[in-house]
């Protein structure tokens, strides 16, 4: 963001701790940011991402009520396509290649978004969640005798200078999903801080 733009970081309400209510939605702060085209784009890069794991969630029945900022309801309900730069190659069938052909195409379009921005944040972010990704994804599979090779979604993207064995091994022993999700939450978190 450049420096002409510290108001709208300014007038921000501030975060709370990890795992509380953050003090607006999402698609609050993409309204917030949205008469300023360079910071919009790149803020719509990131809830994107968001958007498609709801989307997800939604199309497994994992969530009821998603709330994207970015797509459309309907895009989310797969009631409406996505745009060009999500859309998986016609001849991938396979749902679970789908999901990772649209996540690929996601990392593509929002490095593309921050290449263009100039935004070394936003490029060192998808450089690290992807590598997150991959790293879990790989850890998965091994534990399913998979080869993780079939998992790994945009790796010329990840920046693999991070060490997530700590991150993982936290994952693996977690109690429930939601633990799990709170570690991998919490590695990104550090990542941020």
């Amino acid at each position: 963001m450049s420096g002409q733009n510290y108001y709208l970081l300014a007038a921000l309400p501030s975060l709370g701790a990890l795992g509380s209510r953050p003090p607006i939605t999402a698609s609050e702060l993409v309204e917030h940011v949205s008469d300023v085209e360079s910071v919009s784009k790149l803020v719509e890069a990131v809830f994107l991402g968001d958007d498609l794991t709801q989307r997800q969630a939604f199309l497994s029945g994992e969530l009821e009520r998603p709330s994207p900022a970015v797509l459309s309801a309907e895009q989310v309900r797969d009631l409406e396509p996505l745009g060009d730069e999500l859309l998986a190659p016609q001849e991938v069938t396979d749902p679970r290649a789908v999901t990772d052909a649209v996540m690929g195409g996601y990392f593509t379009h929002a490095m593309s978004v921050a290449k263009s921005a100039g935004s070394e944040f936003l490029t060192n972010w998808i450089g690290f969640e992807v590598a997150l990704r991959n790293a879990l994804a790989i850890a998965r599979a091994k534990s399913l005798s998979l080869d993780p090779e079939d998992y790994i979604v945009s790796p010329e993207l990840a920046d693999y200078d991070t060490d997530f064995a700590m991150v993982i091994a936290e994952w693996s022993a977690a109690a429930n999903p939601f633990a799990g999700m709170r570690a991998l939450d919490g590695g990104r978190w550090d990542w941020l801080c």
